[in-house]
C-alpha cells in the first residue's frame, strides 16, 4: 500500500509541474526512478499518462482522468487512517505548507496552540514557492498552506487572513540614485507579481525587466546586487538576510496591501486534524 500511495504521489507532483526534474528534485528521487514509476502505472492502467514531445510535458486525457481518481483515492486513504472517534486523543499527521519567511516568522506562533492541545498529531512542514502554494493544497500534495490569499478563492478551498503586510519596493542601498526606476526583478508568477503588474498599469508603465526569479529569497538577492529594483511584502524583507544591504523606496500611492492566510480544503474541515488546526488558529477575519 505504501509503495501504491507513493507512486500516486509522485504522479501527482508531475501532473502539477509536468517537469520530469523538478519533480526528481522535489521529491527526492532519482530521474530513472520517477521515469520507471510512470512508465509502471502506464503499463498497469495500459494507456499513456504524460505526452512528451518537443516543447515538453504535457497530461493526456487518460492522464486527467487518473489524475482525479489520484486524488480522490488520496483523499479516502487519508480519511480512513487519521479518523478518529475522540479528539481528546486526536493522532495521525497533518502536512503544512509555508514559505521559508512564513516558516520562520508565523508558523511558530500560528501552530503553537494546535501543538500545545494536540501533542499526538504528527506535524510534517514542508517548504517552497508561494506561488505553487495553493496549488499543492489543491491537488491533495498537503493538508495546510499558510500563502497569500487571492481576491477571490476556488470554491474548493477556504481561508482566514493571519497577517496582512505592505508591498515595498526596494533596491541596493549602494545604488548612486536610489530612485524609482528601471530595470526591475519581479516574481515569476503569483499574487505579488499580479499586484505589481497592476500596480504599473495604474501608473501606464510597461516595467523593463532584468530578472523574474521564482522565490521572493532570490529576488532580493538579485536585487542587492545591484540588478534593479525589485517589489516584495514587507514581512519578507524585514526578515531577510540581506535587508541590511537594500532600501526601500518611497512611493506616493504603494501597491495594494498583501493578505496571508490559512487555507485548507473545504472538504477537510470534516477531517478532525484539519478541524482542530482550523479551530485553534487566532482569526484576524472570517472565512474568504
Amino acid at each position: 500500500m505504501r509503495d501504491d500511495l507513493r507512486e500516486l504521489r509522485l504522479f501527482l507532483h508531475l501532473a502539477r509541474t509536468l517537469n520530469f526534474g523538478r519533480t526528481s528534485l522535489d521529491c527526492h528521487v532519482s530521474p530513472a526512478t520517477l521515469t520507471r514509476t510512470v512508465q509502471r502505472l502506464e503499463a498497469d492502467l495500459g494507456h499513456r499518462l504524460f505526452d512528451r514531445g518537443p516543447r515538453g510535458v504535457s497530461l493526456t486525457v487518460e492522464g486527467h482522468r487518473f489524475r482525479e481518481y489520484a486524488v480522490q483515492a488520496l483523499e479516502l486513504w487519508r480519511s480512513y487512517r487519521e479518523e478518529r472517534p475522540d479528539p481528546a486523543e486526536l493522532t495521525g499527521h497533518l502536512v503544512v505548507f509555508a514559505t521559508v519567511t512564513a516558516c520562520q516568522v508565523l508558523l511558530p506562533d500560528l501552530l503553537a496552540p494546535f501543538r500545545a492541545a494536540r501533542p499526538q498529531v504528527r506535524l510534517d512542514v514542508r517548504t517552497g514557492d508561494a506561488a505553487a502554494a495553493l496549488a499543492r493544497l489543491d491537488e491533495g500534495e498537503v493538508d495546510v498552506a499558510v500563502a497569500g490569499i487571492p481576491a477571490r478563492l476556488p470554491e474548493q478551498l477556504v481561508g482566514r487572513t493571519v497577517a496582512t503586510t505592505e508591498l515595498v519596493l526596494v533596491t541596493a542601498r549602494d545604488r548612486p540614485d536610489p530612485e524609482l526606476r528601471g530595470p526591475f526583478v519581479l516574481p515569476h508568477r503569483g499574487l505579488v507579481r499580479d499586484a505589481a503588474d497592476r500596480w504599473f498599469r495604474t501608473h501606464g508603465a510597461i516595467p523593463d525587466l532584468a530578472a523574474e526569479p521564482d522565490g521572493h529569497e532570490g529576488l532580493l538577492t538579485l536585487v542587492a546586487l545591484g540588478c534593479g529594483t525589485g517589489v516584495v511584502p514587507r514581512l519578507v524583507l524585514d526578515h531577510s538576510a540581506v535587508r541590511d544591504r537594500l532600501t526601500v523606496i518611497p512611493v506616493d500611492s504603494a501597491p495594494e496591501p498583501f493578505p496571508i492566510g490559512l487555507c485548507v480544503r473545504r472538504a477537510d474541515l470534516r477531517r478532525p486534524q484539519v478541524a482542530a488546526l482550523w479551530s485553534l488558529t487566532a482569526q484576524d477575519s472570517g472565512p474568504r
